[in-house]
C-alpha cells in the first residue's frame, strides 16, 4: 500500500470567509449547481461539524456512483478543514481512502486562494493509473469552478 499525494492551489474571486461558508454548505449547494455530476449529498450522522458523515451520490454513468465523506477537522477561524472519503467506488475501488486537507487564504485582491492537499491511500501502487488520478483531479477542479462561478453570480449568498 502506498500514498499518492496531490497538492493544488486554485484562485477564486470570492472572499475567503464567504468561500469557506459555502464549502461547508456544499451538501446543499452542489446538487443544486451541478446536478449533472452530484445527484445528492445526505448527512448520515452529525450536524455539519467534526464527525459528520455524508453520503455523496453521483449522477450519470461512469465509474462514480457514491462515496462516504467524514469531516475530520474544521477550523472556522483559520478557514481550514480536513475530510476523508471512503467506502465508495470509482477511485476508491483501488484505494482504502482519500484524505483531504483544505485551507482558504486571502489572495490580497479581494478574492482567495483555495489550497488543498489530497492523499490517496492506494491498495496497490501498480493498479492506480496516473491518467485516472488526473481525470479525478480535473473533475474536482471543474466542480470547484462551477461553485466559484455560482457564488460570483449570487453575491448575497453566504455574505
Amino acid at each position: 500500500m502506498g500514498v499518492l499525494r496531490v497538492e493544488k492551489e486554485v484562485p477564486s474571486a470570492v472572499a475567503p470567509s464567504r468561500l469557506f461558508k459555502a464549502l461547508n454548505d456544499s451538501h446543499n449547494l452542489l446538487p443544486k449547481i451541478a446536478p449533472q455530476t452530484i445527484k445528492s449529498i445526505d448527512i448520515l450522522q452529525g450536524d455539519g461539524g467534526v464527525g459528520t458523515v455524508k453520503l455523496l451520490k453521483f449522477a450519470g454513468g461512469g465509474d462514480y456512483h457514491q462515496t462516504k465523506q467524514r469531516i475530520d477537522a474544521l477550523d472556522k477561524a483559520n478557514l481550514t478543514g480536513k475530510y476523508t472519503t471512503y467506502e465508495g467506488d470509482g477511485i476508491l475501488k483501488l484505494a482504502e481512502k482519500s484524505v483531504y486537507d483544505i485551507k482558504i487564504v486571502d489572495s490580497g485582491n479581494g478574492g482567495s486562494i483555495f489550497k488543498f492537499v489530497a492523499e490517496i491511500h492506494v491498495n496497490d501502487d501498480k493498479l492506480v493509473n496516473e491518467g485516472y488520478i488526473k481525470e479525478s483531479e480535473e473533475q474536482g477542479l471543474g466542480l470547484f469552478k462551477l461553485f466559484d462561478a455560482y457564488l460570483l453570480a449570487n453575491p448575497n449568498l453566504y455574505a
